[in-house]
């Protein structure tokens, strides 16, 4: 069970961290190769694409926090610590959201009226995964990627409760 279990934080706070620094190549290999986007030029491209960075931050660091503690004290129970720090986190990733919001309003005011309508789409879209990545972390489990997630969503028809949110009510 403690391999399966090390396996299985290795392979989330592994992807995590490889889509954290991917997602920076990706942004820039975007923004060199379309300049006519210019996403580098929004503010909500910006303050969206750091919100989900920071989320994938999160996530890694819980993930890795797992890892170690399942490691070295042979328990998967998340450190109090790390979850207090989430506690705090959660709260500024909410401000964030609604900053974003702001930050789109700006940029439309701004722009108008030559908007550059397909990078405040690519910011926009880098906005709900991000929020999408919020809910899937601290609410329930919106990423179904192995066979047991998958029985259980098909048997009980109902969305697992994200692992933060169950650290949350056992440290409450």
């Amino acid at each position: 069970m403690k391999k399966k279990l090390e396996k299985r934080f290795t392979y989330l706070y592994s992807g995590e961290l490889a889509s954290l620094i991917l997602f920076v190549f990706v942004s820039y290999l975007l923004n060199r190769a379309y300049p006519s986007l210019q996403l580098y030029s929004l503010y909500s491209f910006w303050v969206s694409f750091l919100f989900l960075e920071f989320l994938l931050l999160q996530g890694t660091i819980y993930w890795y926090k797992k890892l170690k503690r399942l490691r070295s004290e042979n328990t998967s129970i998340t450190p109090i610590r790390t979850v207090r720090q989430l506690q705090r986190f959660k709260k500024l990733n909410m401000v964030l959201i609604i900053v974003s919001i702001i930050v789109f309003v700006f940029d439309f005011v701004k722009w108008y009226p030559s908007l550059p309508v397909a990078g405040l789409s690519i910011a926009g879209f880098v906005y709900i995964f991000a929020v999408l990545e919020y809910v899937n972390y601290f609410f329930v489990q919106l990423s179904y990627d192995n066979i047991s997630d998958i029985k259980y969503l098909l048997k009980t028809k109902k969305l697992k409760q994200a692992c933060i949110s169950k650290d949350f009510k056992r440290n409450s």
